[in-house]
């Protein structure tokens, strides 16, 4: 790999570093952000995940954030489903949709 290359590669994973920790402080916050300002960062943040980058640093920052995390997950569920989560988790996911679907049904 060049050193162009490394140097492009360091910048991407930089910036998802970034807008990750910027999505946990923001979720944790207890003062709430404005919602546009919100979707902006999660619209940075889905672009940045977007981009190349080698699966361990990938695994390692998705490892130490859950927010992007979670982002990520739900942006290669069509692909995926729930990857990230545990079995039980996921399970427990669906099961919870179903009931929701199930009652917005009734009420119709």
């Amino acid at each position: 790999m060049s050193a162009a290359q490394l140097e492009t590669l360091k910048n991407r994973l930089e910036t998802v570093i970034a807008l990750a920790r910027l999505l946990e402080r923001v979720d944790h916050s207890p003062v709430a952000v404005g919602a546009d300002q919100y979707r902006a960062l999660v619209r940075q943040l889905s672009v940045a995940l977007s981009q190349e980058m080698p699966d361990d640093a990938l695994r390692a920052v998705l490892g130490a954030h859950p927010a992007a995390a979670e982002l990520y997950e739900n942006l290669n569920y069509a692909q995926s489903g729930l990857s990230r989560s545990s079995l039980e988790r996921s399970i427990e996911s669906e099961k919870l949709a179903r009931q929701a679907l199930a009652r917005a049904a009734r009420r119709d």
